[in-house]
């Protein structure tokens, strides 16, 4: 090749920044055609552009040795500063990795009791023990990742670990991504944190340069990622993620692909979640490549490929802060299961459907299994066939009859299903009434948890006398909602779903009883929806119950079943017994969190008469 003084090969981010554009010189085809075909990830863009994922690129970053001109390679200024801080986090990682192969303990470079020091003045909040213990932790690596079950205070934790980093100069504003129900933490611990509150502003539709925090949600990350990355870089940022678990498919969902664009770009990073590995080891390893791209997921591969999970845990620990439940010294919480025996006319119905929908499932798995159409027929029969007659409004209470009728010999099953409750009440509604009912006359809120809207609406009907609050997807006055439950004295219920309410909304100091009618195979959702009403500032000696419905012989006991083996899962995973613990609550003497092996369990019901 003659030498031109151009360089032999030019490297920097897409437009998307999940990946590595190479461009090579016109007579460097041939080679980049050649070198490319190394990377696993790599493909062409024209005759003289390739690309790879970022994350393989940062991985494999001696594969540039093999370029046949070393010498001649050329970094884009950004992509330059990313991959030199990748290498000191690499090493950072490596050391920390093999500590916990040999399990020792890594002294942190800050100690928890020099934390309230490094806040500067403007903090006023105190700190728990443990929240001191994680921020130092945090503090001491570039960046982070707290593991902290639901309501062990991470959103505060987080804060102490910006101001410590603003007041060492190292950053001046927060971005921190969120579910919206999470808003109004950050909103009034931003305020109780600080003597002069930080300005802190929702993100609209453009970058507002004022904002020192910035919140938004996942869902609008994709749509204005490029104002994003401005308001990113133009000061030293740290971004966290909360709820990280969101973003868990990484760049193989919309979330994760946006997440992974704007992380390096941001000087700090911090993920926030208290269901890491929900749905098993891919779960975390998306979760530690936002934290270090191109070494997270090698570090989850290493520590699980033996299977031992609690050895990964303590391979993995060097890398994460978790506050376990136990911890917090709260009062105990009571988990039951209630079976409820399904009467006649609903245990037709529901094994007529059941077996209509094994002969779907036969034609039709693979589409079902993308749907979970399957699943979602099941729950609802489970609860009440009815809900599958959706009528004109989707959302329309069903009825309730106090003196059932008895159905005709030969009702036709359709005329069953659209006539149910004139024949029978479902057993779950009337478990929920009564529960909800005897509390209040203790004078103890209920929290309701279902999947549908309907039978929010159907049991908000039915509890009128006792003011039920109701909040779902589609509530236009959720806040009031919210408010009422708290504060009115006459509202003794709130009704809503996991989906909705299951994260950022703390009722722990006015609600201490929750009835699940209902759930899916989500296990991270689950957790997160325990814990609304179980979490720190709950006043001791308070007794939480929960109870949840199985109705027998139905999907209820797969999907019981299911979340107990993912639960325990979760618990080897970050070596916390209490996670282990809620897998097998003891006997009364929920794109719906289905695997692959969620999915097998689903068959077999199917299969089984």
């Amino acid at each position: 090749m003659a030498d031109t003084g151009e360089p032999s090969l030019r490297i920097g981010f897409d437009e998307t920044r999940t990946k590595v554009v190479f461009r090579s010189l016109a007579d460097g085809q041939e080679h980049l055609v050649r070198f490319i075909a190394r990377y696993s990830s790599g493909s062409q863009r024209g005759p003289q552009a390739a690309e790879v994922d970022l994350e393989e690129f940062l991985a494999q970053l001696t594969l540039l040795t093999h370029w046949h001109d070393p010498a001649g390679v050329v970094f884009s200024p950004d992509l330059r500063t990313l991959t030199e801080g990748s290498v000191r986090d690499s090493q950072a990682v490596e050391v920390r990795l093999q500590a916990g192969q040999r399990g020792e303990e890594i002294p942190e470079e800050i100690s928890p009791s020099e934390v309230p020091g490094l806040l500067g003045p403007a903090w006023t909040a105190p700190l728990t023990s443990f929240q001191r213990r994680d921020a130092a932790k945090l503090l001491s690596l570039t960046h982070g990742a707290n593991f902290s079950v639901p309501g062990a205070g991470k959103t505060r934790t987080a804060l102490a670990v910006y101001a410590a980093l603003r007041q060492a100069g190292k950053v001046r504003r927060l971005l921190v991504v969120s579910p919206k129900s999470a808003y109004e933490a950050w909103t009034e611990e931003a305020a109780s944190c600080f003597t002069t509150p930080p300005v802190l502003r929702i993100f609209q539709r453009s970058q507002d340069s004022e904002a020192e925090i910035l919140l938004v949600n996942y869902e609008r990350l994709s749509r204005h990622q490029s104002q994003l990355a401005q308001w990113l870089t133009a000061a030293p940022a740290l971004m966290v993620l909360d709820e990280a678990h969101r973003m868990k498919l990484g760049v193989r969902g919309t979330y994760g692909t946006s997440c992974m664009a704007l992380g390096p770009l941001a000087a700090h990073r911090l993920i926030l979640t208290g269901t890491p590995a929900p749905n098993g080891a891919k779960d975390l390893e998306s979760l530690l490549s936002f934290v270090w791209p191109g070494h997270g997921r090698r570090a989850v591969d290493r520590a699980v490929s033996g299977g031992d999970l609690s050895h990964a845990s303590r391979v993995l620990r060097p890398l994460f802060t978790r506050t376990t439940k136990s911890e917090l010294q709260l009062p105990p919480m009571e988990v039951g299961v209630k079976y409820v025996e399904l009467p006649e006319t609903h245990r037709r119905l529901y094994s007529a459907l059941k077996n209509q929908l094994t002969d779907l499932q036969d034609r039709e798995q693979e589409e079902f299994a993308r749907l979970g159409k399957v699943l979602v027929y099941l729950m609802m029969a489970s609860t009440n066939p009815a809900l599958l007659e959706t009528g004109s409004d989707r959302y329309q209470p069903l009825p309730f009859f106090p003196v059932p009728q008895r159905p005709s010999t030969g009702t036709p099953l359709m005329e069953l299903l659209r006539e149910l409750p004139r024949y029978e009440t479902s057993p779950k509604y009337e478990a929920v009434l009564r529960t909800v009912t005897e509390n209040a006359r203790m004078g103890r809120k209920t929290l309701v948890w279902s999947t549908f809207v309907r039978n929010l609406t159907t049991l908000a009907a039915a509890l009128r006398p006792l003011h039920p609050a109701v909040v779902h997807g589609s509530t236009p006055d959720r806040d009031e909602q919210i408010r009422r439950f708290r504060e009115d004295p006459e509202c003794m219920v709130l009704l809503s779903n996991p989906a909705t309410l299951g994260e950022g909304i703390s009722l722990h100091h006015v609600c201490h009883d929750a009835v699940y009618l209902d759930r899916d195979f989500a296990a991270g959702r689950y957790l997160q929806s325990l814990d609304r009403i179980h979490r720190l500032g709950l006043a001791p000696g308070t007794k939480t119950r929960v109870t949840v419905l199985v109705a027998e012989g139905t999907i209820d006991g797969i999907v019981h079943e299911r979340l107990g083996h993912k639960l325990e899962f979760m618990g080897k995973i970050l070596d916390d017994p209490t996670v282990h613990e809620l897998a097998d609550p003891e006997e009364d003497l929920a794109p719906w969190g289905m695997d692959a092996w969620d999915l097998r369990a689903l068959l077999e019901h199917l299969g089984n008469p």
